[in-house]
């Protein structure tokens, strides 16, 4: 990557460890402020994806997980002094800690994916879950295509948010999340058909570095048939529920995943 660094934020939580988060689709490096305080002894850099935060829009064209993954690894680089980092990676944020992982295997100490969402691992791996879901999934991008922004982000929201309705939360939001709601069928060549390959044989085995993988025991199912599949390959992976958490529980269960994530670290 050439060029400036995504905008970024940091967290000096006491120590030089450096942690680099990557959040969720329609979120921004803010939704880590939870996380960064329940935890100590690390320094947490938390980067805007494009299209999201301060960072650049999505012109519409680029490979989106691409581009998302490269800005990643840039960041990565700067933080990293020559020494591989930990990364966090929540949702769409945990698919990109993934393919860091297997492409810069060099730049990994550590991985948090909580509820990454790869679901061509579940296609892969023939998981039950997998039909109604891709279905649904595909009736939803149905109504980002056509233009109905609004309705599709209130249908987004309604399965994937802490419960909090569409039509509670506040206007600004409303609009940003409609806004930018064209943004979670961007990397679907990616999170729904392995475009990148790292579902062949032998790639993930080749994850050597301890894994850490969460979920909240509200979330869809999907989230659980992910993290199976994942679990299954990748070779040091360790799997967590957060209970009464659903997909969003870096921001509703800060505490309870730090508790983990300070586990997690001290073993890595």
């Amino acid at each position: 990557m050439t060029g400036p660094l995504p905008p970024n934020r940091h967290w000096d939580r006491g120590g030089a460890r450096p942690v680099l988060a990557l959040h969720c689709s329609l979120a921004h490096a803010g939704a880590w402020s939870g996380l960064a305080a329940a935890l100590h002894g690390v320094t947490l850099t938390a980067l805007d994806f494009i299209g999201h935060g301060k960072a650049r829009d999505w012109d519409g064209v680029e490979d989106y997980h691409l581009a998302a993954t490269a800005e990643a690894i840039a960041l990565a680089e700067t933080l990293s002094q020559g020494q591989p980092i930990d990364l966090f990676g929540h949702s769409f944020g945990g698919t990109v800690a993934l393919r860091i992982a297997a492409t810069r295997p060099d730049l990994v100490r550590s991985l948090v994916l909580v509820e990454p969402v790869f679901f061509a691992a579940a296609k892969v791996a023939n998981d039950p879950e997998w039909p109604a879901f891709v279905a649904d999934h595909r009736a939803f991008g149905a109504l980002v295509a056509s233009g109905r922004r609004v309705e599709a982000a209130r249908q987004f929201h309604a399965i994937w948010s802490d419960g909090t309705p569409f039509d509670s939360l506040p206007d600004r939001m409303q609009t940003y999340l409609a806004a930018r709601i064209h943004l979670i069928p961007a990397p679907w060549p990616m999170v729904l058909e392995d475009g990148p390959g790292l579902l062949a044989p032998g790639r993930l085995e080749a994850i050597r570095v301890p894994v850490l993988l969460v979920e909240g025991n509200l979330s869809p199912p999907i989230v659980a048939a992910v993290n199976r599949a994942l679990a299954r390959r990748l070779p040091h992976a360790h799997c967590m529920t957060v209970p009464e958490a659903g997909h969003m529980l870096p921001i509703s269960h800060p505490v309870q995943l730090g508790a983990l994530v300070t586990a997690h670290l001290a073993a890595s």
